[in-house]
């Protein structure tokens, strides 16, 4: 009886563990096509691969969009052929015990060099969707004393009037 149960755990745990890794694989080709969607200006492909209640954190410190203000604030790039090009350098994939939420990182080669790239995507209706993605440029440490000093006269304002609210 013991041999049977060790037996039976060990094929939940395989079947649990290659079941998790196809996962991956589904979402790690949810997010190149999102990046693909972008690079090829295609508004409905990039916004049907995410949630309607998803939320877009851009690199400008004002950049945290709903989908509908994402929406809106893309539009005119996509419309004109040109949004944004991003080509994955790395990416880790997680995932809840439950297979339903995921949560990645990624290196991203783009316009701004290097940048990080992060979200948690949920499954809805049996497909992979983007729930939530915050984009970053990374800053070497080699150089981040010149570049807080080049943000400070934009940013200084706007940490006063955040610190009101």
């Amino acid at each position: 009886m013991k041999a049977y149960l060790i037996t039976l755990l060990a094929i939940f745990s395989v079947f649990s563990s290659s079941n998790s890794e196809q996962e991956k694989k589904e979402i790690d080709s949810v997010i190149n096509q999102w990046h693909e969607a972008a690079a090829e200006a295609n508004f409905d492909n990039y916004f049907g691969l995410m949630t309607y209640d998803a939320v877009f954190i851009g690199t400008d410190a004002t950049e945290n969009w709903n989908r509908k203000e994402f929406e809106a604030f893309s539009k005119p790039y996509f419309d004109k052929g040109k949004a944004w090009t991003f080509y994955s350098l790395e990416r880790n994939i997680y995932l809840d015990k439950s297979n339903e939420i995921a949560w990645f990182d990624e290196l991203l080669d783009t316009s701004f060099k290097i940048c990080r790239g992060s979200g948690v995507l949920e499954k809805v209706n049996g497909k992979w969707k983007i729930k939530h993605y915050v984009l970053s440029m990374t800053i070497p440490n080699e150089i981040s004393d010149e570049i807080v000093k080049s943000k400070d006269s934009i940013e200084t304002p706007l940490i006063s009037k955040l610190k009101l609210n």
